[in-house]
């Protein structure tokens, strides 16, 4: 393993390194953010009319992880593209490649994540059926998974993922791996970090509308407030917060939630429901 250069180390803890990179390396950084500008362009050509409420069915899991590593990139980056900055101003290997390998590995990490969130409702659907219908169980389940991810949000393991986020030079030194496929395995590390700060977000966005565009931008903001914002415990109590006042009227008054697709009032003759 070959050390960053101590010259190239931003100085600072937490964030404030992140940031510093960023303002250094503002071409890479304004690649990433039109990178994740096309990936919301695509992907909302992607789920126009698909948006069915929650548990949208997700349709064959090819056209599903396409849909899904792309949305990633549109969600994530933004929130991510300090960490590849300050990466590019650690690593002594003069190579283009290297940032983008690095984005690519963390992309790498969300596309298993994918599978894994595809795998789950196959099987929770060969299992149970329709239960995720709406006028059976869907709702329920729904407002559960809302209260339940508020609950995460207090979580020890959801604090210290976040650290990880949240402290990118801390975790870029205790992680350094040296030429491409050191880049590539150190964006799958973060990226499995972030899986375990976002995880409860990813399934709060699953039990409103994964079809959604609204609902997608919703939750990228929450991920970008928690990640960014400098008083943390704000960041996290809120977000904990605005899930559990979701989830509490999702049970009880759905109409109540703006934005909401309540399936079968509207129908959608591309995708059906999970479980249907």
């Amino acid at each position: 393993m070959i050390a960053p250069s101590p010259d190239r180390v931003p100085g600072g803890t937490g964030l404030a390194p992140a940031f510093a990179a960023a303002r250094a390396r503002l071409g890479l950084i304004a690649l990433l953010f039109a990178l994740a500008g096309v990936g919301w362009w695509w992907t909302i050509d992607q789920m126009q009319g698909m948006d069915d409420g929650p548990w949208t069915g997700l349709g064959g899991l090819g056209w599903f992880l396409s849909v899904w590593v792309v949305m990633m990139a549109a969600m994530m980056f933004p929130s991510v593209a300090p960490t590849v900055a300050l990466y590019a101003r650690m690593t002594s290997e003069h190579s283009p490649l290297s940032p983008f390998l690095f984005a690519a590995g963390y992309l790498v990490t969300w596309g298993g994540a994918g599978v894994l969130a595809f795998a789950i409702a196959a099987a929770g659907d060969g299992i149970a059926g329709g239960v995720l219908s709406w006028d059976r169980a869907g709702r329920w389940v729904a407002g559960a998974t809302l209260v339940a991810a508020a609950g995460y949000e207090l979580t020890p393991l959801k604090d210290a993922c976040l650290g990880k986020c949240r402290s990118p030079l801390g975790f870029l030194l205790g992680s350094w791996r040296a030429g491409w496929s050191g880049a590539l395995q150190m964006g799958m590390k973060n990226g499995a970090w972030c899986v375990g700060c976002c995880w409860a977000l990813m399934a709060s966005l699953f039990a409103l509308g994964v079809m959604s565009v609204v609902w997608m931008a919703f939750v990228a903001g929450l991920i970008a407030v928690e990640k960014t914002l400098p008083w943390r415990r704000v960041a996290t109590y809120g977000t904990a917060a605005i899930l559990l006042t979701l989830g509490v009227l999702l049970l009880a008054a759905p109409d109540a939630i703006p934005g909401l697709t309540i399936p079968g009032s509207d129908p959608m003759p591309q995708m059906e429901p999970m479980g249907s």
